[in-house]
């Protein structure tokens, strides 16, 4: 394989997307930290992988969130980069940067609470 061929995960890790992020969204492997959630999530929305969104988010608070409304932000939005400001067990505070579409750069800056259930993480919310 070709250093050109390989796609680097979306996530900012400087990995190969393939032994990064992807595993996750397809189902074959699970973070194992929040902030690998994170970064997965991350991933989801670029590829707008609703699915992965909505079956990451804690099952107490799935109900506040829209499948169609998501795919619509996710499919406008042109995402530049994320950035981790601070990672801690259950917390990710994170910069992700994207173009709105209507072409503004805007830098969305969030405060994630995570929780573990049966051995998988969850999104729980965002301040």
């Amino acid at each position: 394989m070709s250093l050109e061929s390989v796609q680097l995960c979306y996530c900012g890790s400087n990995k190969p997307f393939e032994n990064c992020c992807e595993p996750f969204l397809q189902g074959t492997n699970f973070p194992s930290t929040a902030e690998e959630l994170m970064r997965s999530r991350y991933s989801a929305y670029v590829t707008m992988n609703v699915s992965y969104i909505l079956e990451t988010t804690s099952p107490k608070y799935r109900k506040y969130y829209n499948p169609k409304s998501i795919l619509e932000w996710a499919s406008k939005s042109t995402w530049i980069s994320l950035e981790i400001i601070s990672s801690s067990e259950k917390r990710v505070k994170f910069v992700a940067t994207y173009l709105d579409e209507t072409g503004v750069l805007t830098r969305h800056t969030e405060d994630s609470q995570f929780e573990k259930i049966g051995g998988r993480w969850y999104f729980m919310d965002g301040e």
